[in-house]
């Protein structure tokens, strides 16, 4: 496993290739930057543990791509790597919350001890982020938490569900599909002053058309044919608490006219009846659409999308917030093992995989392949063969097989290919087959 991703920036290629062998050498990943904005690339693009930077280099120095980190990635650790003519300027950053400083050429034996150090601080804050994440998300109804994330991205969207909780305006969460848009709507809600009254949420492009406008706002009896009884709508069984309309992009103009009339007027009546209802709601909706663009087709009403995009959250893909993958799959880890009854852990070649992958379903898509690789294991650790071929895992093929006479056959077969596949190691032959070694050395004896 790897002691850590390092990303090392300095303006002088011998002193990278130098320092980076070293620390490969011990077990590092080390990413290479040869400007300040070349390194600000890489944070963006990679998970990262650690920056080493050199304190002098040409355009923005190493102070100034320090600052830049404080104020984006507030968490990861920066080390100093200064001539001896800068040490007062590294003392001073070290005020400021840099890690450690070096004078070069470094004792690379220090140098990799504080390393560690700093590596295991950051891992220690992603935990406690995801800890806290967990314990904050105690009103998911799924048992799931509701939105996991130590990016910057991911802070910047619980900041504004922290800014906007308790008012009473709209907000509109913006993404693509399977980024998390309910699990924000439902912070909204749980961790607001509404917690205590209900979260309505309605799919509205699961719905036809014509049936969207009565499950919205209700029907009296004998209001069109089949209606035998009044059918209380979602928007007055929401009564004081949150309407959350998913994809709201879909309603048809029709409800959309009506639905600006209740936001604006705070009353409306059901189909068939003319009795005016007051409402107090608080709407919360969500598109993967560019809803100013739909606004420009003349499919979504203009003055509509003014009054729900009172406030509003963009969440990026996964993509572009790929640390929050290690929290996010360790979290549908636990969530899964304790469904299945399970006690795994993800190997690190598979973390290495679900890191580089692009995700195009997002978070969703990241929650289906954790499901399907815990039910899939039969070990103890998750590896690449419970992945799904689309992630680019390298999968083991299986031998063509010989008819088999015997199910002993057909096992003995079994245990020959694992430990094929394994190089011999039997331990990890076990662990694939989903069996204990001593009874994996049972039935070599047996003549497997």
């Amino acid at each position: 496993m790897s002691k850590g991703n390092i990303l090392l920036v300095d303006d002088e290629p011998n002193a990278v290739r130098v320092l980076s062998a070293i620390l490969e050498e011990d077990g590092f990943l080390v990413e290479k930057a040869y400007s300040a904005a070349e390194a600000k690339r890489l944070l963006q693009d990679h998970d990262l543990d650690a920056v080493i930077t050199d304190v002098r280099m040409p355009g923005e120095d190493g102070l100034q791509l320090f600052e830049d980190i404080c104020l984006e990635f507030p968490d990861i650790p920066v080390i100093f790597l200064t001539a001896f003519g800068s040490v007062e300027s590294a003392v001073k950053a070290m005020t400021r919350g840099a890690f450690y400083f070096f004078v070069k050429p470094p004792d690379y034996a220090s140098l990799k001890g504080i390393l560690c150090r700093a590596v295991e601080q950051r891992r220690l804050k992603r935990e406690v982020c995801l800890l806290k994440a967990q314990i904050s998300n105690r009103h998911n109804d799924q048992g799931q938490p509701a939105f996991v994330g130590g990016s910057t991205a991911s802070r910047k969207i619980m900041e504004n569900v922290e800014a906007v909780k308790d008012t009473g305006s709209s907000v509109l969460i913006c993404g693509e599909t399977g980024t998390g848009k309910e699990l924000i709507a439902r912070a909204l809600h749980f961790e607001s002053v509404r917690k205590d009254r209900p979260f309505v949420a309605v799919n509205c492009a699961a719905l036809p058309k014509e049936l969207i406008e009565s499950e919205l706002f209700g029907y009296e009896k004998g209001a069109f044919t089949g209606a035998g009884e009044q059918r209380i709508g979602k928007v007055e069984q929401t009564a004081g608490g949150t309407l959350f309309l998913d994809e709201i992009g879909e309603l048809d103009i029709g409800v959309q006219a009506k639905l600006l009339r209740v936001l604006q007027e705070k009353e409306f009546e059901r189909l068939g009846g003319n009795r005016k209802i007051r409402v107090d709601f608080r709407l919360v909706a969500s598109t993967n659409r560019d809803l100013p663009a739909e606004v420009g087709k003349g499919h979504f009403r203009e003055d509509l999308f003014y009054r729900i995009n009172v406030f509003c959250i963009v969440v990026p893909p996964l993509r572009e917030r790929k640390s929050d993958i290690s929290l996010l799959a360790h979290a549908f880890l636990r969530e899964f093992c304790a469904r299945e009854n399970k006690i795994l852990s993800l190997s690190p070649e598979v973390l290495r995989i679900l890191e580089g992958y692009d995700w195009p379903g997002n978070v969703r898509q990241l929650r289906n392949v954790l499901e399907r690789a815990v039910v899939l294991a039969r070990g103890k650790e998750i590896s690449e063969r419970e992945l799904p071929e689309e992630l680019g895992a390298r999968k083991i093929p299986l031998k063509k097989r010989a008819s088999f006479s015997s199910l002993k056959e057909i096992e003995a077969q079994a245990v020959r290919d694992a430990l094929e596949n394994c190089n011999g190691n039997k331990s990890m032959a076990a662990r694939m087959l989903g069996m204990s070694r001593k009874a994996l050395y049972k039935r070599l004896k047996g003549g497997c």
